[in-house]
C-alpha cells in the first residue's frame, strides 16, 4: 500500500506538473497549402504576411467578425498521433477566416507554422495557444536556449526554445536544430569527399593522354579528344545530378550515390590497367607501327571512364551546395561561415589536384597504373565511409523541383499563351511570392515571356474553383523574371567557353609535349604527367594575390598570352626535333621551356574560375542558385567537346581528310601544333572583344532593372 500511494503521488505530481505548463486555451491544429491568397483579412496584399510565412485561418469561435485579423498568438503542440509534437513554440499571426464548412481544426496554420511544432505534415494536433497580448511578461533573452513568461498569476516557467535554421531539416525530417546540425563539423567531412573526389579525377585525367599514346598505341589527336571527351562528360552530367539532386533524391542521397558510382568506376579502370589481355603488347620501337589497343579493350577503358564521368558529374553538381547547406544564411553569425566555407572548397580542390599531378602520377609512371587508380579508389571509399557518419550532424533542404522544370513551364506557358496580349497593367498578372526577399519586380525586356503570367480561366481548370492553377500554363511574374535573369546571362556564358578550350590543352597535347623531352633532374625523371605542377602552383599564387576588385578583363586577358607561349614553345621544340631526327623518343630540350604557357593558362583559370562562379551566384535569382552553378560548370564540359571538335575539323582540314600530318598528326613530332595554338590565340582573342560587348549590354540591361526598382510597377505596385 504504501508503495501503491507512492506510485499515485508521482503520478499526482506529474500530472500536476503537466497541467502547470497549460498557460493558454486549448484546441487543435492543421495545416493548409498555398496559395494563401486572397485573404478575408487584406486581399491580395503581400505585406500582410509576416517573415517566414508564419500565419494561420482562424476558425468562427476565434474570428470574433474579423476583429481577429492581426492577431498574433503563441502556440506549442501538446499531442497527437504517433507523437508528432516538437519542443518550443512559434508565434503567429492571423490573417484568413477557415470557410471550410466544417473547419477541420481550431487553428489551420501556414506549413512553415505548422513545421515549426509538428514532425507530421498531414497530421492533426492538440494545442496550447495564448494571444500574446495577454501575456503580462515576456522576456526573450538573445543566446540563451529559453524564455521565461510570467503569466496574471505571478507563476515563472522556463521552457526550452529550440533554434532552428531557416528552411532546414534533420535526418529525420524535422526542422533542424542548430545547436546539434550543421557547422563546420559535418561541413569539413563534405569538402574531405570533394577532396578525394579530386585527387581521383585529375590523378586520372592529367596522365591519361601519357597512357593511351604510350600503352594502348592511340593517334595523338585520338588521344586528346578521349580525354577532353571525358571531361566533358563529367561536367555535362552535372545537370544531370543537380536535376536528380532537385527534384528526387536531395543533395545528401546524391553526393553518396555518385561518389560510390565514381568510386566503382576507379576499381574497374584499376582492373582494366592491370590485366594484361585488357591492353595491346608492348612496343619499344619507334620506327615501326605499333599495334593498337583492339575493340574490346578499348571498350572496358572506355566503359571504365563513362563510370567515373557519371559519378564524377553527379557529385560535382551537390556537393558544394550542400556544404553551404550546413550554414544557415539568415543568421548573421553563421553567413560569414558560408562565405569561408567556398575559399576552404576551392583550396583543397586545389590541393588535391596538386597532389595528384605530383604523388598519384609518379606512382602511376614509376611504380604502376593499377596501384595508382587502385590508391583513387581507396581514397573515395574511405572518404564516403567518412561522409556517412555525418549522417545525423548534416542540414538538409528538402526538394523544391528542378529549376529546369521550372524555365520550361515559363516557356511553354507562353507558347501556348502566344495569341493572347499583355494587360498594360502588370498588377494583372499573376503572382503568388509571399516572401519580399524574393519577389521579383516586373521588367519590360523578353515581353513574350510574360504571356505564362496572363491568367485564364483555363489555367484553373476552367472554372474559379480554389484547385492550383496549372504550372505548365500559369506561371507567377517572379518565375518569369527569374527565367530572363537566366537568359541575360547567356552571352557572357557563351564568351567563357573558348578559355576551357584553352585550357583542355593543357592536360592534352602539353603533357604530351612534355613527355617528349629532357625531364631529368639531378638523376630523378620528372613524370610527364606531373609539369602540371606548375598550373596548379600558378592557380595557389594567383589565389592568394586575388583582389576582388580586379575588373574581368584581367580574368579573360590571360588566355591569349598562354597559348601564345605554348605557340613559341612548340617552335622551338619542333626546331629541335628537325635537329635530331622526328623519330626521337626524347629531345635534348629542357621541360621547363613549358612552364610560361602552364603559368599564364594556370592564373588564367584561377581568375576565370573564381570570377565565373562569383558572378553566376551573385547574378542569377535566389530559386535557381542551383541551376546557375550548373550553368557555369556547363562552360567547361562544352570547352573540353569544342576542343574535340576544334582537334577533328583541324586535322581533317589541314591533312586533306588523309592520316599522319597535318597540324595534329598522328605523332606530335611530324605534326604542326605551333600553328595549332596560334589558332587557339586568335580565337581566345576575337573572344575577349566578344566578352566585352556582351558585358558591356549586360551592364546596360542591369542598371536599367536597378532604375526600375527604385519606383513602383504598375498601379499599387508595392516598392520592394
Amino acid at each position: 500500500m504504501a508503495l501503491l500511494g507512492l506510485v499515485i503521488a508521482i503520478m499526482l505530481s506529474i500530472s500536476c506538473k503537466e497541467m502547470s505548463l497549460v498557460l493558454g486555451d486549448i484546441g487543435t491544429a492543421t495545416s493548409y497549402d498555398p496559395p494563401y491568397t486572397p485573404t478575408k483579412c487584406n486581399g491580395n496584399r503581400q505585406d500582410q504576411f509576416p517573415s517566414g510565412n508564419l500565419f494561420v485561418q482562424v476558425s468562427e469561435g476565434l474570428w470574433d467578425n474579423g476583429a481577429a485579423c492581426g492577431r498574433r498568438y503563441r502556440l506549442r503542440c501538446l499531442s497527437g498521433s504517433n507523437k508528432p509534437c516538437k519542443q518550443g513554440t512559434v508565434d503567429v499571426r492571423v490573417v484568413d477566416f477557415c470557410s471550410r464548412r466544417p473547419c477541420p481544426s481550431t487553428i489551420v496554420m501556414s506549413n512553415d507554422a505548422f513545421a515549426a511544432v509538428s514532425r507530421s505534415s498531414d497530421a492533426k494536433i492538440n494545442i496550447e495557444f495564448v494571444h500574446t497580448r495577454k501575456l503580462r511578461d515576456v522576456h526573450e533573452w538573445p543566446g540563451l536556449n529559453w524564455v521565461s513568461i510570467r503569466t496574471a498569476e505571478n507563476r515563472t516557467h522556463e521552457e526550452k526554445i529550440v533554434s532552428f535554421a531557416a528552411n532546414a531539416v534533420d535526418h529525420r525530417g524535422s526542422p533542424a536544430d542548430k545547436s546539434k546540425t550543421g557547422g563546420w563539423l559535418p561541413a569539413t567531412l563534405i569538402l574531405g569527399i570533394e577532396f578525394c573526389e579530386r585527387l581521383s579525377t585529375m590523378g586520372i585525367a592529367v596522365n591519361l593522354v601519357t597512357y593511351l599514346i604510350g600503352t594502348m598505341h592511340l593517334p595523338s589527336a585520338t588521344s586528346a579528344n578521349t580525354v577532353t571527351d571525358f571531361m566533358g562528360t563529367s561536367f555535362l552530367l552535372c545537370l544531370l545530378g543537380g536535376f536528380l539532386a532537385d527534384s528526387f533524391l536531395g543533395r545528401y542521397k546524391t553526393v553518396a550515390i555518385f561518389a560510390s558510382i565514381q568510386t566503382l568506376g576507379t576499381a574497374l579502370l584499376a582492373i582494366s590497367t592491370h590485366l594484361p589481355q585488357l591492353r595491346p603488347p608492348p612496343c619499344h620501337s619507334q620506327t615501326i607501327s605499333c599495334k593498337q589497343a583492339t575493340t574490346s579493350q578499348m571498350a572496358m577503358l572506355y566503359a571504365s571512364l563513362y563510370v567515373i564521368a557519371l559519378g564524377t558529374g553527379g557529385l560535382k553538381s551537390s556537393v558544394s551546395g550542400f556544404g553551404t547547406d550546413q550554414f544557415d544564411e539568415n543568421d548573421e553569425n553563421e553567413k560569414p561561415q558560408m562565405n569561408l566555407f567556398f575559399g576552404r572548397f576551392f583550396f583543397l580542390v586545389s590541393l588535391g589536384t596538386l597532389l595528384a599531378v605530383t604523388g598519384l602520377v609518379y606512382v602511376q609512371d614509376e611504380v604502376g597504373r593499377s596501384l595508382g587508380y587502385g590508391i583513387c579508389s581507396i581514397s573515395m571509399l574511405t572518404a564516403i565511409l567518412i561522409f556517412l557518419a555525418g549522417t545525423k550532424r548534416y542540414r538538409y533542404k528538402r526538394t523544391s523541383g528542378s529549376p529546369i522544370v521550372h524555365i520550361l513551364q515559363v516557356i511553354v506557358g507562353a507558347v501556348k499563351k502566344r495569341g493572347v496580349e499583355v494587360p498594360k497593367d502588370v498588377n494583372l498578372l499573376y503572382e503568388t511570392c509571399l516572401d519580399q526577399s524574393l519577389r521579383i519586380h516586373h521588367s519590360d525586356q523578353f515581353k513574350f515571356l510574360d504571356k505564362a503570367a496572363i491568367i485564364r480561366k483555363e489555367d484553373y481548370g476552367g472554372d474559379s474553383s480554389n484547385m492550383p492553377p496549372n504550372p505548365w500554363t500559369l506561371s507567377s511574374v517572379t518565375k518569369v523574371e527569374e527565367v530572363k535573369m537566366m537568359i541575360r546571362l547567356l552571352p557572357i556564358w557563351a564568351t567563357t567557353i573558348i578559355f576551357w578550350t584553352t585550357y583542355a590543352q593543357m592536360i592534352t597535347f602539353s603533357v604530351e609535349q612534355a613527355s617528349t623531352m629532357d625531364r631529368n633532374i639531378r638523376g630523378f625523371q620528372i613524370p610527364a604527367g606531373s609539369l602540371t605542377v606548375f598550373f596548379v602552383l600558378a592557380i595557389l599564387i594567383s589565389l592568394a594575390a586575388y583582389d576582388r576588385l580586379i575588373i574581368p578583363f584581367m580574368k579573360k586577358w590571360f588566355g591569349k598570352p598562354g597559348m601564345a607561349a605554348a605557340a613559341l614553345a612548340e617552335k622551338k621544340r619542333l626546331s629541335k626535333a628537325k635537329e635530331v631526327g622526328q623519330n626521337a623518343v626524347v629531345l635534348p630540350l629542357s621541360v621547363f621551356l613549358l612552364i610560361p604557357q602552364f603559368f599564364f593558362v594556370g592564373a588564367g583559370e584561377a581568375f576565370m574560375y573564381t570570377g565565373q562562379l562569383d558572378f553566376f551566384i551573385t547574378q542569377s535569382p535566389k530559386g535557381m542558385k542551383t541551376m546557375s552553378t550548373g550553368l557555369f560548370l556547363t562552360t567547361l564540359s562544352l570547352g573540353f567537346f569544342f576542343s574535340s571538335l576544334l582537334v577533328s575539323i583541324v586535322k581533317k582540314v589541314t591533312t586533306g581528310g588523309g592520316d599522319g600530318g597535318g597540324w595534329v598528326g598522328d605523332r606530335i613530332n611530324n605534326g604542326r601544333l605551333d600553328c595549332f595554338y596560334g589558332l587557339l590565340a586568335v580565337l581566345s582573342f576575337v573572344d575577349f572583344w566578344m566578352f566585352l560587348l556582351s558585358a558591356a549590354w549586360y551592364r546596360s540591361k542591369t542598371a536599367t532593372r536597378k532604375d526600375l526598382k527604385m519606383g513602383s510597377v504598375g498601379k499599387g505596385e508595392e516598392k520592394c
